[in-house]
């Protein structure tokens, strides 16, 4: 169930394809018999060990190395004695007849027992659960063979639940991911509880032991599923697609890739939120190339857009870095610590870059708005500066993207290339002024305009920067 909401995560973080969702979900499904291949084994003896190495491993070693290791061992131990407690907890219902009654059922009526594995599933949103639960029954007697794998199997439609719930509000690819694994689940129940009866009496030779039967069923019943439909994953994609239509859309009000199902996935999380960056860049740049339409074409209604651009800007820094110190509460690698502090770094700069883009709209709108003329010589100038720094945010974002360091060392070459130009047309404004070629207020705005260029290039060549690993 974990695997499966991660996955829709992943699937609205766009950081996996439809394909490559449905794949995983059918790895998962094997990878979730291990539990009932543990539990079927008599090793409570081992809970209260297991979490006394943990504990003491997380405490009292600072690598992280020997925490994680002291984390999955106190994890399997509070796992086999939660199960050992149920098993207690459990043996008491032989003296509830009623319920006795209602277990047998579940062997003589196979659907009975596959519905309550999907209603027992659905309201605990865990197949390993209501398994363990099978299995536990097995071993105290109360359930049957045939009953235990019904319940079992139903757990496997129960557990789909959770995945359509995470995927309630996000993006197309996410439902049809929950879908597919829904669809999947389903038609492999639908197989196996048509040959039950036979399917059990295999099983039955597998093992002398109830408990070691029921997992050996859930297995086989896993596995022999995905090797069966494996062939037909297109057609499960294909099929999910025409079940949820349409086209994916990009809402620009707030972040896209940011989901909270992958903060416990350290790598996911750090790559959902680099694509999150890479998309606020992207909206930066074009703040820029609409700031300079409003200028050259003397095109006020850009304005408006332009601003919008700039909320979604703000609001994006503002969810990514919260995202990003949710993240830090994780506990991350000392490279992945690096990476989040130079994401830090990139965010800020890429909304000041905004900020100056929307600077350069603001001053153009005064001068359309006031008639303020500029020179021929003036708009050719600025025309070369906003092709330089464009070119240079443009090329900036690439680099981050690619962490590619040899064009980001490109860029950091490149800012004293802005600087000077910003000086040499500086003195043609001066001279302009002098020959009397040149509107005062105009001049005043031609100043601030080439000043944020400047600036723009100084955070292009920070985001350059930030790849080269120099922040």
């Amino acid at each position: 169930s974990a695997t499966t909401v991660m996955v829709v995560g992943v699937v609205n973080a766009g950081l996996m394809n439809l394909t490559q969702a449905v794949g995983t979900i059918f790895g998962a499904n094997i990878g979730t018999t291990v539990t009932a291949q543990i539990v079927s084994f008599d090793i409570a003896w081992l809970a209260l060990p297991a979490i006394a190495i943990g504990v003491l491993l997380y405490i009292f070693f600072n690598k992280r190395r020997y925490q994680s290791i002291g984390e999955t061992l106190l994890g399997f131990g509070i796992l086999f004695l939660g199960l050992s407690i149920m098993g207690d907890a459990l043996a008491a219902i032989r003296e509830y007849p009623q319920v006795l009654n209602l277990l047998a059922q579940f062997g003589r009526r196979p659907l009975l027992g596959m519905m309550a594995g999907v209603l027992f599933t659905s309201i605990v949103q865990s197949s390993s659960a209501t398994t363990a639960v099978a299995i536990t029954l097995a071993g105290q007697g109360m359930l049957d063979l045939q009953g235990a794998i019904a319940l079992t199997m139903g757990a496997n439609i129960g557990t789909c639940i959770t995945a359509l719930l995470a995927s309630i509000g996000p993006g197309l690819n996410a439902r049809r991911t929950a879908v597919a694994h829904l669809m999947f689940n389903v038609l492999g129940v639908v197989i196996f509880m048509a040959i039950l009866t036979p399917f059990t009496g295999f099983i039955a030779t597998l093992s002398t032991s109830l408990p070691r039967q029921v997992a050996w069923g859930h297995t086989l019943f896993n596995v022999t599923n995905t090797i069966l439909f494996l062939p037909f994953i297109n057609q499960f994609v294909a099929v999910a697609t025409k079940l949820v239509p349409g086209k994916e859309e990009v809402f620009e009000a707030g972040p896209i890739y940011l989901e909270k199902n992958l903060l416990e996935s350290p790598s996911l999380a750090l790559a959902a939120a680099e694509r999150e960056i890479s998309r606020m860049a992207d909206l930066t740049l074009e703040m820029i190339d609409a700031s300079m339409n409003m200028l050259f074409n003397n095109d006020t209604a850009l304005k408006k857009n332009i601003d919008r651009i700039e909320e979604v800007v703000d609001e994006l820094e503002q969810q990514i870095t919260v995202y990003l110190a949710a993240l830090a509460q994780a506990g991350l690698s000392a490279n992945q610590s690096l990476s989040m502090a130079g994401y830090l770094h990139a965010i800020n700069d890429i909304e000041r870059i905004g900020d100056h883009a929307e600077n350069i709209s603001d001053l153009v709108l005064e001068k359309i708005e006031d008639n303020y003329p500029f020179s021929e010589s003036a708009t050719e100038e600025l025309k070369e500066m906003f092709a330089k720094v464009r070119n240079m945010t443009s090329k900036a974002i690439a680099a981050y993207r690619s962490k590619n360091k040899a064009l980001a060392r490109e860029i950091v070459s490149e800012d004293n290339e802005i600087d000077r130009l910003e000086k040499k047309l500086r003195r043609g404004h001066v001279t302009r002024i002098n020959e009397g070629r040149c509107f005062p207020p105009s001049g005043v705005i031609f100043l601030d305009i080439i000043a944020n260029f400047e600036r723009i290039g100084d955070h292009a060549t920070n985001i350059a920067q930030t790849v080269l690993g120099d922040f």
